[in-house]
Parts: structure tokens; sequence; C-alpha cells
């Protein structure tokens, strides 16, 4: 198993990262669809007690879990409160505060001698 590096920065996630694991969300989605197929197939070869509730259920899966998936895949993670993307609003405090700058150049630590 591959190790992870501990993260020190809370940069956001690569576009890459984000796109595999919406990727491994999809595919268990349509995992669960392809089961509530499977399973309402075998419900009606054993005809067990409750039938139509049994398959009107697996039939509401096998609509829902495709929408829901989609809707999932595309969506991008949620912003953090702790590292809010960088707005236009905060770009022009920024740029009109001076004293803000002299703030973090106050916070700068410097490695070398």
């Amino acid at each position: 198993m591959k190790k992870q590096p501990v993260l020190i920065t809370n940069a956001a996630r690569s576009p890459s990262e984000q796109f595999r694991s919406r990727q491994i969300r999809y595919v268990t989605m349509m995992g669960g669809r392809a089961a509530c197929l499977i399973i309402g197939a075998v419900l009606v070869s054993v005809r067990p007690p409750l039938l139509p509730l049994w398959l009107v259920l697996c039939a509401i899966g096998m609509v829902f879990l495709p929408w829901a998936a989609v809707l999932i895949a595309n969506d991008r993670p949620p912003k953090s409160r702790a590292n809010p993307a960088a707005s236009p609003a905060v770009n022009q405090q920024r740029i009109l505060e001076p004293e803000a700058a002299e703030v973090i150049k106050q916070r700068t630590i410097d490695v070398e001698p």
C-alpha cells in the first residue's frame, strides 16, 4: 500500500485526485443499482412473501441511484470554512490594506541564515 505524505498545507486536493474520488463514488453507486437489478430478478424467481413491496423497493433503487450518482459525480468537493477559495473580495481587501502585508511579512519563517 502506498503511503500518503503528511499534509502540511491547506491547499485544495489536485483535480486528478478529486476526479478519481468522484469516479469511485459513481462506480460504487452504479454497482448498487446493478445489485438492485439482480436482487429483483432473484426475488421474482423465489417469490417471497410481500414480493410487490420488495420489487417496488428494488425499482426505486434502480431509478434513484443513477440520478444520485450523476449528481454526486459532477459535484465538486465543498469548500471548507478554514480555507475558502480566494474570492475577489478577499483579494481586494488584501490589496487595499498595506498593514496586512506587513503582518504577513512578520509571520514569514526563513530557513537559511
